[in-house]
């Protein structure tokens, strides 16, 4: 348990920090919140008043050190990315900047308290599937090697490399996690499938799929992936550490993206909307989808949400956030 544990959240105010957040104060954790900004529809409002939350740029070095040494904290889960495929695309240089020189300050301030009474126990960095690039064998193992080729997935494979260079090189208590697709309420990025094919679908409007609809990925659902990431950290904890490792986080269930449009279709009750399918999207890797056995063997998680019911639950999200979706 994290009871009375200071831990640092960057990217708080994203789509998975809140739900991190939230699961780290259920284990009694003391939580400070950093974000560049704190969107107001962001989920990380509802816990406001339980958590501190502070302005910080992952580009400034300086301030990491400060707000990590000021606040005593001893477990960092570094979220804070710039995490939109199309966005990286388009704007590569602020990407790499956020993603790669984020990952190494975080780490550089780290390895700057490193022998002194604000030392770390551990940090967490999350990395993505896509920083596995393309790969020939099916579901990718944590052993495949870092070979992004697109914007966004070389970021995520240069931070994803940096991380572990920091715990070959100086010791420091590092641990990777690489996600697969995440979906769950709070996600406003309507460009992602989920929430932009049920924003439709709740609209009355017929969703688009920008591939060809045959893109296969798997999903996870957020709190799983929470919960995945909370026992990672907690094991920096204890004497059972893992330093220098990566992990892959998913369900184990791939799915084309039709596929799961059809779902939601069916959780919504609006099969009359039939998809239109674009084929207009560019740089995607056609099958992508990972393993995550190491994860179930070393923590003891488990996903607790079906494909089913996690869509449904989200679903019910956004109806009851309607205002949103406007």
């Amino acid at each position: 348990m994290y009871s009375g544990v200071k831990v640092l959240v960057t990217g708080c105010s994203g789509f998975l920090g809140p739900w991190l957040c939230q699961r780290l104060l259920a284990d009694g954790a003391v939580v400070i919140g950093c974000d560049i900004q704190f969107d107001e529809q962001s989920r990380i409002h509802e816990m406001s008043d339980r958590i501190e939350l502070v302005e910080l740029d992952v580009e400034r070095l300086d301030k990491i050190e400060d707000v990590i040494s000021k606040h005593d904290v001893q477990i960092v889960f570094h979220l804070a990315a710039q995490a939109l495929v199309g966005k990286a695309l388009a704007e590569p240089l602020a990407t790499l900047a956020t993603n790669v020189m984020g990952t190494a300050n975080i780490l550089e301030a780290a390895r700057r308290l490193q022998n002194s009474s604000k030392a770390l126990k551990g940090i967490v960095v999350a990395s993505s599937d896509k920083a596995y690039g393309e790969q020939d064998e099916l579901p990718y193992l944590e052993s495949a090697p870092m070979q992004g080729r697109y914007p966004y997935d070389v970021s995520k494979s240069c931070a994803d490399l940096i991380a572990r260079s920091y715990f070959h090189s100086y010791g420091l208590p590092v641990t990777v996690v690489r996600c697969g697709n995440l979906y769950g309420g709070g996600d406003l990025n309507w460009s992602r499938i989920v929430p932009g094919t049920i924003r439709s679908l709740l609209r009355g409007e017929r969703p688009v799929i920008r591939s060809d609809g045959r893109l296969v990925r798997d999903y996870t659902y957020i709190e799983d992936a929470a919960d995945a990431i909370a026992r990672l950290g907690l094991k920096h904890l204890s004497a059972d550490t893992t330093g220098g490792a990566s992990f892959n986080i998913s369900a184990d269930i791939p799915l084309s993206v039709i596929g799961l449009v059809l779902l939601l279709l069916d959780a919504t009750e609006r099969q009359d909307l039939i998809p239109v399918i674009e084929n207009s999207a560019t740089g995607e890797i056609r099958v992508q989808f990972l393993n995550s056995g190491k994860l179930r063997d070393e923590t003891g998680w488990t996903p607790e949400t079906s494909l089913g019911d996690g869509l449904s639950r989200t679903v019910e999200w956004y109806r009851a956030h309607e205002n949103l979706i406007r």
